[in-house]
C-alpha cells in the first residue's frame, strides 16, 4: 500500500451566494484540513469571527456555495506494480461534488463519513486537477427541510435536515457560523491485490472474582485472562481471487526483560473469501483500568493482508508478501451498565472490569466551532484540565462530531473514561431515505473506527431527543412523521451489537431504562437537570436525587483575559453589544442575575460583576457535585455542563474558549477529590430536604480508593471570629470506594446566630464548612490579609494569611498575564490561617508579574468583597 498525503496547492473561491465585500472572484490559499472560515481569515479577507459582533459580518460565508481545487503531479511509475488507485477523504463539510479531471467522481452529503472512490481510470500521466464543490449548508439544510417535511429542533436553522455537526450552526453557548471545508485528511492510496478494508479489534477478558478484606471492595486484579477476536474485512483488486493470509501480531506493554512479549495469530481467507476473525489468547492479560483504579496497559496491534503462500507444495497460510498493514492500540478490560431495579427505582452504573465507578465527569463539546484546529497538542491540553478537575469521564455530546482518533488515544493513555453519543442533539429526525442510508453508513464508519479504544465504555443513541419527543410538544407538531426513534431503539443498536457487542448501548440521555418510564425520571436511570439555572435556584440542587446526574451546570464569563481580549466594548458591561452576541442563554444574563442574588448583592462595577458571575458558577456546581456524591451508592455519577468551550462566550464551561481555567474548574476539583467530607442538609425521615428547611445536618465521607479510611471526624461550631461555640467528635470508618453519613448532633448543629456562625469539620486535614446563611445575609467583615510573595523555581510563591474570616480566597492571575496560572482558588480561611498559591507560566509572562499586581484587589478576590462592596476598582 503506497499513501500520499493531497494536501498541498490547495485555493478556494466562492461560486455563488451573497459573496461579501472583496471576497466574489477571489481565490485564496485553502488549508487543508481546513474551512473555509479560515482560509479567508488567513488571507485577511474576513474579521475574526470570534471578537466582538463579527458573527453577523461573516454570517454570509454560510449561505454562499464555494470551490477548493488543486493540481497534483501522478505518475504510474510512482506506483510500480500497484493497480488500484484510490481518493479517499477522511472528511468532507458536507454536501459535496469531487471531481477529478473534470470527471464527476462523487456526491456526498455527510461530515460524519469518510469516502473512498476508485480513480484508476480517471488519473492521467503528469498535471492532474482535483475539485471540491460544496453547496451552502444553510440552503442545503433549508432545502431538505422542506423536502423531508418540517420536525421540531432547538435551533433557528434545520440542522437536523442534513448530517452536519449540529452545533455549527450555533447553540446556547455556540457561534452560528456553519462552513464548509475538506475537514480532515485526504490523499491517494495505490494498491495491489488485497486491502484492508475494516479492522475491528474486539478485546475481552474473563474476570477472576476478587473479594476485598473483610468483604470491602479493594484494589482490582491487575491481569486475567485476555481474548483479542480480530474482525477483519478485506478489498480484493479484479482478478486477486486467490487465497490470502491475515496476520495479527499483538505487543504487550510489559514482557520479560526488557523486550515486550509477542503474541501472533494468522488465519486464511480462503479464494474469493473477503472476511475473518482472527483469534489471539493472552493467558495473563495486564488489565485496563479507569484512571484512580489502576494503570493503563495499552497492547500494539498490528494485522497484516496479503496472498497466502504454499507450506511445503500445498496452497494454504504461510509467509506472505504483505500487502496492507492496519496498525493501533487496545486495552484488555470489560466494561458494562447496570440498570439493576432496585427499591429506588433503576440503578444507572458504570462497571469497569466488574468494579463500579463512581463517575466524575463532564460533557465534551467541539473545542472550536473550526475542528480541524483541534490538534493533539489542543487536545492533551484539554485533558490535563480534565486531569486537574478529578474528572474520571468524558462524555462526547450528540450535537457535535465523532472526535478525532487522538482524542481517544490520549485518553486510552489517561485512563479516562469515554461516552460517546451518536450525533443527534435535542431535535427530531427523519427515518426515511436519504437521511436513513446516511446514518447507518455513518454509524458503521465511525463505531469501526473507534472499537479498539479501551476508554470507550457507553454509546448513546441521542441527546435529549426522546425527553424532547415525550415533554417538549413535539407530537402534535410532528402529525405523525416519523423522528428517529427507529433510530434509537433499533437502527443504532444493531449496529452496535453487530460491529462491537462488548459495550453497553442505550438510545438516549437522559434515558430510565424503557419507554414506558419518562425518560428523565429522578428515580430511573440517567437525568438531566435544566429547571435548576432556567426556573430555580442552585440551593434545590439538593432536592432530587437522580440515580446519575448525566447533564447539569451553571453558567459563568470567561476568564478576564479571555473576555477582554474577544469583546472589546468600550465601555464593557454585561448588557454592552458584544458581550450579548457573547451570551447564546436565553434571557442568559437574567437568569446570571437572578442564580446570584440570593446570595451576595449584584455588583455595580464590572470587575466585581465578572468575579461574582464566576465565583457563582463554581459555588453552585461545587454544591450539586458535593451533594451527588453524599447519596452514593444511591447516586453514581455526575458528568457536569461542560469541561470546555469552542469560542469566547458566558457559558457553562470549566475552562474558557482560549483553554483558560475558569474558577470552576477549581471548585470542581475540590468536589472530586479522592477523600471527600461534607456537610449535607437532611429531612426527618433521612431524605433531601426538597426545598424545605433541614430538620437536621450530617456530615458525610466519601472514600473514593481502594483503602479503608478510618479516623475521628472533629465537629466544632464558631463564631466568625473563631471562637468555639460547639463541639463533637464522630468516630467514623468508611469501606474502599465508599462513604458514611453521621449525623451531627444537634447541640452543635444548631447556631444561636446564624448570620455569625460556621460548622467545621476535619478528618485527617480533609475540611469541610457549612454556613448557616447566605453570604449577603451574613456578618462577613471586608477582608483582611497579609500577603507575601516571592520568587521560587518555576513561579511565584504567594502567602496569603487571613486575620478574620475570608470566604473563597481565590487569585485570578490572567488579570496580571493572560498566560500565568495559579494552582488553586476558592480557598475559605478561618482567622489566622493562612494558604500558598504557586503562580506559574512562561518565563516572559513571570518576568511581567510583580508582587504587587499579584496581591492587588483586583487579582486577589473573595466573598467578602461580594457582600461588604470594599476594595472595588474599576477594570482599565
Amino acid at each position: 500500500m503506497l499513501r500520499r498525503e493531497l494536501h498541498d496547492g490547495w485555493t478556494a473561491c466562492a461560486l455563488r451566494g451573497p459573496v461579501g465585500h472583496g471576497c466574489d472572484g477571489v481565490a485564496v490559499p485553502a488549508g487543508v484540513p481546513g474551512s473555509i472560515h479560515t482560509d479567508l481569515l488567513a488571507a485577511g479577507l474576513i474579521p475574526d469571527p470570534y471578537l466582538d459582533d463579527n458573527e453577523n459580518l461573516v454570517a454570509w460565508i454560510g449561505r454562499c456555495d464555494w470551490e477548493y481545487r488543486t493540481r497534483f503531479s501522478w505518475s504510474s511509475r510512482d506506483a510500480p506494480g500497484l493497480d488500484r488507485h484510490d481518493l479517499v477523504f477522511d472528511g468532507l463539510d458536507t454536501v459535496a461534488t469531487v471531481l477529478l479531471n473534470d470527471v464527476e467522481v462523487a456526491r456526498t452529503r455527510n461530515q460524519h463519513r469518510t469516502y473512498r472512490f476508485s480513480v484508476a481510470d480517471l488519473l492521467v500521466e503528469g498535471d492532474n486537477e482535483l475539485v471540491v464543490r460544496f453547496a451552502s449548508p444553510v440552503r442545503h439544510a433549508d432545502r431538505e427541510s422542506l423536502a423531508l417535511g418540517y420536525r421540531p429542533q432547538v435551533n433557528k436553522h434545520p440542522f437536523n435536515a442534513m448530517r452536519k455537526s449540529a452545533c455549527s450552526f450555533g447553540w446556547d453557548w455556540g457561534i452560528d457560523a456553519p462552513s464548509v471545508g475538506i475537514w480532515r485528511a485526504v490523499r491517494l492510496e495505490s494498491w495491489t491485490g488485497a486491502r484492508l478494508a475494516s479492522v475491528r479489534p474486539l478485546a475481552s477478558v474473563s474476570l477472576p472474582a476478587h473479594p476485598g478484606p473483610d468483604g470491602e471492595a479493594g484494589p482490582g486484579p491487575t491481569r486475567a485472562p485476555g481474548r483479542l477476536d480480530v474482525h477483519v474485512d478485506v478489498e480484493r483488486a479484479a482478478g486477486a481471487d486467490g487465497a490470502l493470509a491475515v496476520e495479527v501480531v499483538l505487543r504487550s506493554p510489559l514482557g520479560d526483560g526488557s523486550r515486550p512479549v509477542e503474541h501472533r495469530a494468522e488465519v486464511g481467507l480462503a479464494a474469493g473469501s473477503s472476511s475473518a476473525v482472527v483469534h489471539v489468547d493472552v493467558p495473563d492479560a495486564s488489565l485496563w483500568w479507569p484512571r484512580g483504579y489502576g494503570d493503563q496497559p495499552l497492547y500494539d496491534v498490528r494485522v497484516s493482508v496479503g496472498p497466502a503462500q504454499p507450506v511445503d507444495g500445498v496452497a494454504g497460510t504461510g509467509p506472505a508478501a504483505w500487502t496492507d498493514e492496519w496498525t493501533g492500540r487496545t486495552g484488555f478490560r470489560e466494561a458494562r451498565l447496570d440498570m439493576s431495579p432496585d427499591e429506588h427505582g433503576t440503578s444507572f452504573t458504570v462497571v469497569v472490569n466488574g468494579r463500579p465507578v463512581w463517575v466524575k465527569g463532564a460533557n465534551w463539546i467541539p473545542d472550536d466551532v473550526f475542528v480541524h484546529r483541534v490538534t493533539r497538542a489542543r487536545y492533551a491540553a484539554r485533558l490535563d484540565q480534565a486531569e486537574q478537575a478529578g474528572m474520571n469521564l468524558l462524555r462526547v455530546w450528540g450535537g457535535g462530531i465523532y472526535e478525532a482518533d487522538d482524542f481517544f488515544e490520549l485518553c486510552d493513555e489517561r485512563g479516562i473514561l469515554t461516552w460517546q453519543d451518536f450525533a443527534f442533539a435535542c431535535a427530531a429526525y427523519s427515518e426515511d431515505e436519504p437521511l436513513r442510508s446516511e446514518i447507518e453508513a455513518e454509524a458503521r464508519d465511525n463505531v469501526t473506527r473507534l472499537v479498539a479504544h479501551p476508554s470507550l465504555v457507553l454509546w448513546n443513541g441521542s441527546n435529549e431527543n426522546i425527553w424532547g419527543f415525550d415533554e417538549w410538544g413535539w407530537q402534535l407538531r410532528l402529525e405523525g412523521k416519523s423522528w428517529g426513534l427507529g433510530y434509537y431503539t433499533e437502527l443504532l443498536p444493531a449496529v452496535v451489537e453487530e460491529l462491537d457487542g462488548t459495550r453497553p448501548y442505550t438510545p438516549s440521555s437522559p434515558w430510565s431504562g424503557s419507554l414506558d418510564i419518562p425518560a428523565n425520571d429522578r428515580d430511573h436511570g440517567s437525568m438531566h437537570s435544566w429547571e435548576l439555572w432556567n426556573r430555580q435556584d442552585w440551593s434545590r440542587y439538593r432536592d432530587d436525587v437522580p440515580r446519575f446526574m448525566a447533564e447539569f451546570g451553571w453558567q459563568g464569563p470567561p476568564t478576564w483575559s479571555t473576555l477582554t481580549r474577544s469583546v472589546r466594548d468600550e465601555p464593557l458591561t454585561p448588557e454592552s453589544p458584544g458581550m450579548l452576541v457573547h451570551q447564546k442563554a436565553a434571557e442568559g444574563n437574567d437568569k446570571l442575575t437572578d442564580g446570584l442574588v440570593r446570595h451576595v448583592p449584584l455588583p455595580d462595577d464590572m470587575g466585581d460583576w465578572h468575579w461574582a458571575m464566576s465565583w457563582n458558577q463554581a459555588v453552585a456546581v461545587r454544591t450539586a457535585v458535593e451533594h451527588l456524591r453524599s447519596w452514593a451508592p444511591r447516586s453514581m455519577g455526575s458528568v457536569v455542563w461542560q469541561l470546555n468551550d469552542c469560542w469566547p462566550v458566558t457559558s457553562w464551561s470549566a475552562v474558557d474558549g482560549d483553554g483558560r481555567p475558569k474558577p470552576l474548574l477549581h471548585a470542581l476539583a475540590h468536589a472530586h477529590a479522592d477523600r471527600l467530607v461534607t456537610v449535607q442538609p437532611r429531612s426527618a425521615d433521612g431524605g433531601p430536604p426538597q426545598g424545605a428547611p433541614a430538620d437536621r445536618l450530617v456530615v458525610v465521607v466519601g472514600n473514593d480508593t481502594d483503602e479503608r479510611w478510618t479516623g475521628d471526624v472533629e465537629v466544632r461550631r464558631l463564631s466568625f471570629d473563631g471562637t468555639g461555640l460547639a463541639a463533637t467528635t464522630l468516630p467514623v470508618g468508611v469501606a474502599a470506594r465508599g462513604s458514611a453519613t453521621l449525623e451531627i448532633p444537634s447541640d452543635v448543629a444548631a447556631a444561636d446566630d446564624l448570620a455569625g456562625e460556621l460548622l467545621v469539620v476535619s478528618l485527617d486535614g480533609v475540611r469541610a464548612l457549612w454556613f448557616f446563611a447566605e453570604p449577603r445575609d451574613s456578618e462577613l467583615a471586608a477582608p483582611r490579609l497579609v500577603t507575601e510573595a516571592s520568587r521560587e523555581a518555576g513561579g511565584w510563591a504567594v502567602r496569603v494569611t487571613a486575620e478574620n474570616l475570608v470566604r473563597d480566597v481565590t487569585m485570578l492571575v490572567d488579570k496580571v498575564h493572560p498566560d500565568l496560572r495559579v494552582d488553586d482558588m476558592l480557598v475559605t480561611l478561618l482567622p489566622g490561617e493562612a494558604v500558598t498559591f504557586h503562580v506559574t507560566g512562561p518565563a516572559t509572562a513571570l518576568a511581567e508579574a510583580d508582587a504587587s499586581a499579584l496581591v492587588g484587589p483586583r487579582v486577589l478576590r473573595s466573598t467578602n468583597q461580594l457582600v461588604t462592596g470594599r476594595a472595588r476598582r474599576r477594570e482599565r
